[in-house]
């Protein structure tokens, strides 16, 4: 079992709140000055000047507004490279996932962030302990939703997703945001290249008791598996390896219930809703 690697933090990050501080000091503004301009706290606007936090596009659009920069810290961030926007620990995914040919993935707790809307995938960073400052937050959710672009490509990845039941049944962010998640996935379900199973609550025997897993194939069709755990994560390239959760997940798929089942209890959660 490998680690997946870390890379270097935030150096193109640094480049930008660089720019930050830069623009500031030629406008001949304080951090102090500034952060009450773009309604910031103080400390936001030293993070993102020192690159230990990253500028969102909304956010770089009103600072290009604020200091007349006319739409360059905007155009620098649009221009990040996407593994960059990703938290650390997760960066080892982004590459091999933005290029697979399938993506199947168990879940026990959550959706799966490539299928979380907007709204499910900010609530589970509410429920986050210790909690995000707010701008941490949001920039989180954003590079998990970026994510999901993997859809929309000419030829998008094959997606194969197993969720625990329990899932479903618990109202992250409350029941309108529930629905509109039960929603969403009934819609994925629909796809072509999309395919969705839900393992039933009490179901035995089960493969899958000793986690969530994500099995990964990219186009030269090397085969990988995704783990993670709290603020660990790890991917696994050794082929016998690799086998062994191939053969967890076929098994996993034949315990849950069947696509059409699965789509059948999605509509009547969305009845009972």
């Amino acid at each position: 079992m490998h680690s997946a690697k870390k890379p270097k933090r935030g150096s193109s990050w640094q480049a930008i709140g660089a720019l930050v501080a830069h623009f500031r000091r030629a406008a001949r503004l304080t951090q102090e000055q500034f952060a009450e301009l773009a309604n910031l706290h103080v400390d936001t606007v030293g993070s993102i000047e020192q690159g230990r936090l990253a500028l969102q596009l909304d956010r770089a659009e009103q600072f290009d507004e604020l200091l007349c920069t006319g739409g360059v810290l905007a155009i620098a961030v649009a221009k990040m490279p996407m593994r960059e926007r990703i938290p650390t620990f997760a960066q080892g995914l982004v590459d091999i996932e933005q290029e697979a040919v399938s993506v199947l993935s168990y879940e026990t707790q959550m959706v799966p962030g490539l299928l979380q809307t907007k709204d499910y995938c900010r609530a589970s960073f509410d429920s986050r302990f210790p909690r995000f400052e707010d701008e941490t937050a949001e920039q989180w959710v954003s590079s998990r939703i970026e994510r999901q672009q993997i859809w929309q490509r000419r030829q998008p990845p094959f997606g194969h997703f197993i969720l625990e039941e329990g899932i479903l049944r618990t109202a992250l962010g409350g029941s309108d945001v529930m629905r509109e998640q039960i929603r969403a996935l009934r819609e994925y379900s629909d796809l072509d290249h999309v395919g969705i199973q839900v393992m039933p609550m009490g179901r035995v025997p089960h493969a899958g008791l000793a986690g969530p897993m994500l099995l990964l194939e990219n186009p030269d069709h090397d085969h990988m598996v995704y783990l993670e755990v709290q603020r660990a994560s790890f991917l696994v390239d050794d082929p016998a390896e690799v086998s062994v959760y191939q053969l967890k997940y076929g098994m996993l798929r034949s315990q849950a219930l069947s696509p059409e089942e699965s789509a059948c209890l999605l509509d009547r959660l969305l009845g009972e809703s």
